[in-house]
């Protein structure tokens, strides 16, 4: 409802929820233009030297050939399909380090778990992921063309009272590397040594910036939901000149089917341990992608233990949600209330008429949720003092937008990727929807309530 008079103003409702104020008002105001407008052009994926060519075979030209369908034929001065291929490749061998090694810290309690500065937890896997996808990009894209932003750095690792966690970080990245023919990349000629994994994860120092060219890696995104046996991604994303151009976002224990989704976990890992390896029923596990000015995301399976990994591996286009009513939508928000706060969310919720029960899940499977279409809205407003990092959203915003959906901060502003490790200048909170409906009576929410929140 629109008003065109100066004299009147619109009807807005009152309620309070947790202690916070919400006011609501009913005005319909124009959304800003999030989505990339540049098109990028769609050429066959060439392999690269250090990808195994041994694997070409009538089934190989046959998935090349459905490769090459899955990318409209558009026309631009730059195309990532190279880097692409390379990425979705990195991101399944690393979410098959990450499987195994949950499995163990699932299993017995051991030293693979360390706290970071904040208390956080990180593990064997954080590490040996950053080495894997930094030795994946530089061997097969170039090291001089590498410049890589990724969350964790090599000084825990170097420290004298770490040495059975390097040596379980080096043990796991050759085992990985050692599989590495399985998708289709060459593997090393021999086992890379304590200071060659050292130096491989210290290569991912950069800083980003407004310019160039950089990857952002999160290698265990929610390591707190990993330790625990639940969700968590890994995170791929490469900025070109401060904007986010292509995502990579793996789940390792989100189902290819929605209807698991009703199911607590550890049922999904009874299932999966009964499940026949060579079985397409379960399906645990998928990676998402998108590439910038597409207008399309697609999804994969993670491929099963034994299996080659042949491009576009029965990929499928995924499409976010058509609901635009509240009131069956499904918003998502973290899992986390140190960093983010519940009560505001929820009652920012109840103000817009989002009736269903939040779906509070660790990670960037949040994005995942939005961008293949299980839920509508994820909201996060961090607490006083927090400030949200670039690899914690780069993947998952430009999988969502190319799915169709809409990411900004709480101002409808897109966010900013082009300021460092932090997304600086950040307005209040990040808001992302699978339609513009939805967006803007949130946006509109937030306004009318902000001054009577405790953020």
């Amino acid at each position: 409802m629109s008003f065109s008079s100066p004299n009147i103003s619109p009807p807005s409702q009152r309620t309070t929820y947790n202690n916070h104020v919400f006011t609501f008002t009913h005005v319909v105001q124009p959304q800003p233009l999030v989505r990339g407008s540049c098109s990028i052009s769609r050429s066959r994926i060439c392999f690269l030297s250090k990808f195994d060519q041994t694997f070409s075979s009538p089934v190989m030209e046959e998935e090349g050939q459905k490769k090459s369908n899955l990318f409209s034929e558009s026309e631009s001065e730059e195309d990532y399909s190279k880097e692409l291929d390379v990425a979705v490749r990195a991101v399944q061998m690393a979410c098959s380090l990450c499987q195994r090694v949950q499995d163990i810290l699932i299993s017995k309690t051991n030293h693979q778990v360390q706290s970071k500065d904040d208390n956080s937890p990180v593990t064997v896997a954080d590490w040996s992921v950053q080495a894997v996808v930094s030795w994946i990009l530089s061997e097969c894209l170039g090291s001089e063309n590498i410049s890589i932003v990724a969350e964790e750095d090599v000084h825990t690792l170097s420290k004298s009272n770490a040495s059975e966690l390097l040596e379980s970080v080096v043990n796991t990245v050759n085992e990985c590397l050692a599989d590495a023919p399985r998708f289709g990349v060459e593997k090393p000629k021999s086992s890379l040594t304590t200071s060659e994994v050292l130096e491989i994860i210290s290569r991912c120092n950069s800083t980003g910036g407004p310019s160039g060219r950089f990857w952002v890696l999160d290698p265990v995104d929610g390591t707190l939901g990993f330790v625990r046996g639940d969700q968590y991604a890994v995170a791929l994303a490469l900025i070109e000149n401060g904007e986010v151009v292509l995502g990579v976002l793996g789940c390792p224990n989100y189902p290819m089917r929605k209807e698991w989704l009703g199911y607590q976990h550890r049922y999904h890992r009874i299932v999966s341990k009964l499940t026949p390896p060579n079985s397409e029923s379960w399906n645990k596990g998928c990676v998402l992608y998108a590439k910038k000015g597409s207008g399309k995301a697609w999804m994969q399976p993670l491929i099963h233990v034994n299996k080659m990994f042949v491009w576009p591996n029965h990929a499928k286009q995924v499409f976010v949600s058509p609901i635009d009513n509240p009131a069956l939508a499904t918003f998502c928000e973290p899992v986390e209330k140190a960093n983010s706060s519940h009560s505001f969310t929820e009652g920012l919720a109840h103000s817009v008429g989002l009736r269903k029960q939040p779906l509070r899940v660790y990670s960037m499977v949040k994005y995942a949720a939005i961008g293949r279409g299980d839920a509508e809205v994820f909201m996060k407003f961090a607490r006083a003092g927090y400030k949200e990092k670039i690899w914690d959203h780069a993947a998952g915003v430009i999988i969502i937008q190319e799915a169709g959906g809409v990411v900004t901060d709480a101002g409808g502003c897109p966010l900013d990727f082009s300021k460092g490790l932090y997304l600086e200048g950040l307005d209040r909170g990040i808001i992302a929807c699978s339609g513009a409906s939805l967006h803007g009576k949130i946006i509109d929410a937030v306004d009318a309530s902000w001054g009577c929140s405790s953020l």
